[in-house]
């Protein structure tokens, strides 16, 4: 895949001025909304749900990437198209019927992936790859926005970019966690294709701008 994707992270927004800062995403070279929903079982904290998300949808004009770090998704698959979901992504680690659950999010008309936590071994995602639209590997531990990134994610991605297209599919990498301008060009090298970016876009001073340059350094 050529493009490389930028999807700021929704979690990191100012959540009493979210239609600004909506609107600022509406307006800049983003390509993707990074929306993270949290259960407080899956993961230690509890975020947003459906009605959020909801809202969220009324004013985007750009794709929901939808992350579930929730205890069996497959409750909520539905829901979560309904409300206006995108592409929905599922931790491996939360669900049973892993397959199963990707053909639910597809038929409810959604791009569907998995997530893999930082100690999850590639060679589960060797027999369910042609399932997925996208793998978000993650290079954080869940839960929590503004960790550090861990740097085994850059092995991590060239051996599943390997894994990928030693079958001869078409699947996007994505990583979420701790992603800036300082990491993003090695991680494009690595393989990845897609980045999440949250505290990085909006603590700073001008995210717009912030944005912009993730997307030129991932892409030249």
């Amino acid at each position: 895949m050529s493009s490389k994707f930028i999807a700021p992270s929704i979690l990191a927004a100012d959540f009493a001025n979210l239609q600004r800062d909506i609107e600022m995403v509406n307006n800049s070279d983003a390509d993707w909304f990074h929306i993270d929903v949290m259960d407080g079982h899956f993961v230690p904290n509890i975020s947003y749900g459906m009605p959020v998300i909801s809202a969220i949808k009324k004013h985007a004009t750009k794709p929901l990437d939808v992350h579930l770090m929730i205890e069996k998704p497959e409750r909520y698959i539905e829901e979560f198209a309904k409300v206006g979901a995108d592409i929905i992504t599922v931790h491996y680690e939360s669900t049973v019927h892993l397959h199963r659950t990707l053909r639910q999010i597809k038929d409810a008309g959604c791009k569907a992936g998995i997530v893999l936590n930082i100690t999850t071994p590639l060679v589960v995602l060797e027999d369910i790859l042609p399932e997925c639209y996208m793998i978000l590997l993650m290079s954080i531990n869940p839960g929590f926005g503004g960790q550090k990134f861990e740097d085994i994610t850059y092995k991590r991605v060239k051996n599943l970019r390997k894994m990928i297209d030693d079958q001869g599919l078409d699947v996007r990498i994505e990583v979420d966690g701790g992603v800036t301008d300082q990491n993003i060009q090695k991680l494009v090298d690595a393989g990845a294709d897609t980045f999440v970016a949250g505290s990085h876009v909006f603590n700073s001073e001008d995210p717009t701008a912030t944005i912009k340059t993730l997307r030129a350094l991932a892409n030249s």
